[in-house]
């Protein structure tokens, strides 16, 4: 049986109907993400679960449990946003104890609790310090401590490194993945940014205006995208219209556009040996850009470009201006 379960969840904010018959399932112990652009709902039906807004029609159910109705502090949810929303007058050490204190624990026991929450998310000797004193990272974890000392039975975060700084962000996801496993605490991540889904993630549910696009795991969702919109929502995908592509590459890939991505996209100066699998066409390198140790080459084939990823070592093989070969495995490729 899952932990949590949406079933035929709507919320209509007036004539604004955000969620549309949500039905999701997320298993004990798992970090799901809820992942799309801003105002796809996602965000929202979080709050449904914490209680924060209430359902306009559905049931949400949690261990076994329906919560559609009852209080938030009931529900035994922790949550952490954006905001860091920590209490600037006291320490680090008052601030993780605060929801303890709220269920009149012995101070001997919250002690203990909020020294091995700090020891575990990496804080343990800011215990003394003020919000002010910290970085943002270090305040975000703060946060995290906050909402897991009380053991709650679901962790939910919403957008919680957006206003991050890029390189602490990709060390926190890391942490973040690292706390959430340590402790098998059940965890609904809400974000908009792709990489961070399939960093952390052990489910992804890819959102769009109001409805669940792609439900899988973070290779399935990056591999085999069902729509036009997963495939433009996640990674770098090549997106032609079928008729341009079947016409530059000689197949029969069936839908109305094909979906491939650029690092299956194989470039050669030589013509490569073809096989039933293998599908190769002529063009040109018309730009490139340098993203580190991966270039991005765009190649032009008649009317239709498409961009090849190439691994830099060292050297660059290829320049604009360049006749290439491009060949891709036709199993791999995607109709849409």
């Amino acid at each position: 049986m899952s932990f949590i379960r949406f079933e035929k969840i709507n919320k209509k904010f007036g004539a604004n109907h955000v969620l549309k018959d949500i039905d999701l399932e997320v298993e004990k112990g798992q970090l799901v993400t809820l992942l799309g652009p801003s105002g796809c709902g996602k965000s929202t039906l979080l709050r449904c679960l914490a209680g924060l807004e209430q359902v306009t029609s559905g049931h949400i159910y949690l261990d076994g449990q329906e919560i559609t109705d009852v209080i938030p502090r009931r529900r035994g949810i922790g949550m952490v946003f954006q905001q860091y929303s920590l209490f600037p007058n006291m320490s680090v050490r008052d601030n993780v104890a605060y929801g303890l204190k709220l269920k009149k624990l012995p101070k001997a026991e919250i002690n203990q609790k909020v020294e091995q929450m700090l020891d575990i998310v990496g804080l343990a000797e800011k215990i003394g310090q003020y919000p002010a004193q910290l970085s943002g990272g270090q305040q975000q974890r703060v946060a995290l401590a906050r909402a897991m000392v009380t053991a709650p039975k679901v962790l939910l975060l919403d957008e919680p490194l957006s206003a991050i700084d890029a390189l602490l962000r990709k060390n926190l996801q890391i942490e973040i993945r690292r706390i959430q496993q340590q402790l098998g605490i059940t965890t609904i991540f809400v974000t908009h940014d792709q990489d961070e889904a399939m960093v952390m993630s052990d489910m992804i549910h890819l959102f769009h205006a109001g409805k669940i696009e792609q439900s899988g795991t973070p290779e399935q969702i990056y591999t085999r995208p069902a729509t036009k919109f997963a495939a433009t929502f996640i990674g770098n995908y090549n997106l032609p219209s079928a008729a341009d592509f079947n016409r530059v590459f000689g197949a029969s890939v069936p839908g109305q556009d094909v979906a491939v991505r650029p690092e299956i996209v194989a470039l050669s100066k030589q013509a490569p040996r073809k096989d039933d699998g293998l599908l190769v066409a002529e063009g040109r390198i018309v730009s490139h850009i340098s993203h580190g140790n991966l270039v991005r080459f765009s190649v032009q084939f008649d009317r239709l470009t498409m961009n090849a990823d190439v691994v830099y070592e060292n050297r660059m093989d290829f320049h604009e201006g360049d006749a290439v070969f491009a060949a891709i495995r036709q199993e791999l490729v995607i109709g849409l």
